[in-house]
């Protein structure tokens, strides 16, 4: 349980950490959906009883990939 507190802390702080506004909308997916992922594999996979770690670098990858397509999705449909 310790190692998932650490790592949701450290999620948290790498999401506070970035500025996003010289991002475009489909960086600022990537980024976000990385760090919820991240933060949710990791309670899966410590409730799960299994490696928190593992878990946060699964849904960090699945994280970014979802929200890269809904970036990407704004992005197109944004209008300047």
């Amino acid at each position: 349980m310790k190692k998932v507190l650490i790592v949701g802390l450290m999620a948290m702080m790498f999401a506070t950490g970035i500025g996003c506004t010289n991002m475009s909308r489909t960086q600022q997916g990537v980024a976000s959906g990385a760090a919820l992922g991240a933060l949710g594999g990791a309670g899966v996979a410590a409730i799960a009883g299994g490696s928190a770690g593992w878990g946060a670098l699964a849904g960090a990858g699945v994280g970014a990939l979802a929200g890269g397509i809904v970036g990407h999705q704004q992005d197109k449909n944004y209008r300047w």
